[in-house]
């Protein structure tokens, strides 16, 4: 998803969503970033299902001992 950063406002980003709406974002989560940037948001499945993986291994660890 790709976003518009629209303007400051103390420690948030007022980011434009695809559909017009806004949100406000934590600057922090965008540094170096300025008014008017597109920023793109994306969901990374396969670091998502790797993690997953890791804490179930995790769980059964703790729980079979």
């Amino acid at each position: 998803m790709k976003v518009i950063i629209d303007r400051f406002e103390g420690d948030f980003a007022v980011v434009e969503l695809p559909d017009k709406t806004t949100v406000n974002m934590p600057r922090v989560l965008v540094p170096g970033a300025g008014e008017g940037d597109v920023i793109t948001i994306e969901r990374e499945k396969a670091c998502t299902d790797e993690r997953r993986k890791k804490i179930s291994a995790l769980m059964d660890e703790v729980w079979n001992d």
